[in-house]
């Protein structure tokens, strides 16, 4: 089965997670591959690393990761990351050798699930091309499922993916200036 979640709203990686847990208890493999994110402090890196998920970063950080992760300094979204990896000259290496791990990596016959985490941004920047994603999991054997998650998940995709989820905010602390907290948001 190929998975995708996408929209407007927050959820989109935390869906793709809660399914490679279910799937990690069960004994299967899984790889999540994150475009344009890097070495930026979140809760699942760690906490899922202890669990045997790897979590494989292609993209630019955030300096004050390692404050963040500590407690020190609480993120506060300047975008200085997200900008860094919306450079072409930044970004075109980096989605290129996610690419590239990722078709070494679905040959591994252990494997049962890969998360491509934010593909769509790399797809909508045109530093992946759809066509290129699309062969990639046609040739996956068939006991590999995928999820690919993102806001804005180019509606192309969908002749070729099993279920299309679209996550849209109705209500979130955020909207009421409540900051993000630290092991549960991040």
């Amino acid at each position: 089965m190929i998975r995708v979640y996408t929209g407007k709203g927050k959820g989109k990686t935390t869906s793709a997670l809660g399914e490679a847990l279910i799937a990690r208890g069960r004994g299967v493999e899984v790889l999540m591959i994150q475009f344009l994110k890097g070495s930026t402090y979140m809760g699942e890196l760690y906490g899922l690393g202890r669990l045997g998920v790897p979590i494989i970063q292609f993209g630019v950080g955030c300096r004050w990761s390692a404050m963040i992760r500590t407690g020190l300094r609480h993120c506060t979204g300047c975008g200085e990351c997200f900008r860094q990896n919306r450079d072409p000259d930044v970004a075109l290496p980096l989605v290129f050798q996610g690419v590239e791990y990722l078709k070494e990596q679905i040959r591994n016959p252990h494997l049962g699930l890969i998360i491509l985490d934010e593909v769509s941004h790399a797809l909508n920047k045109g530093f992946l091309e759809i066509e290129v994603l699309i062969e990639i999991m046609g040739q996956r054997p068939d006991d590999l499922d995928w999820i690919l998650t993102g806001r804005d998940m180019p509606t192309e995709l969908i002749i070729v993916v099993d279920e299309w989820w679209e996550l849209q905010p109705e209500k979130h602390p955020f909207q009421a200036g409540i900051r993000s907290r630290r092991g549960i948001e991040y």
